[in-house]
């Protein structure tokens, strides 16, 4: 029988900030995204990043970068944007 993985999943203020302008069209999609990393911090649609310690997973249009701290079982969002050439500054 497979272990559940369970993590705490925290958003950053500023993902805070850009989760609330994102338009409510999209919203229900980013927060099933955003709650879906409880249970697989690691989807098969998420990126490691290059540039920068982390993940990447994309919805739409929009992109939600976080960290994973797998001994603390901690999910970590600090940015949520829409794709843009300025996504990752």
């Amino acid at each position: 029988m497979a272990q559940e993985l369970t993590y705490q999943v925290i958003i950053e203020k500023k993902a805070q900030k850009e989760a609330a302008k994102i338009p409510v069209q999209y919203r229900g999609a980013v927060d099933k995204a955003i709650t879906s990393l409880s249970s697989n911090p690691r989807p098969h649609n998420s990126k490691k990043l290059t540039e920068r310690e982390g993940y990447r997973i994309r919805v739409g249009n929009y992109r939600i970068l976080y960290t994973i701290d797998d001994k603390a079982k901690i999910a970590i969002i600090y940015r949520i944007k829409i794709k843009s050439k300025a996504i990752y500054k």
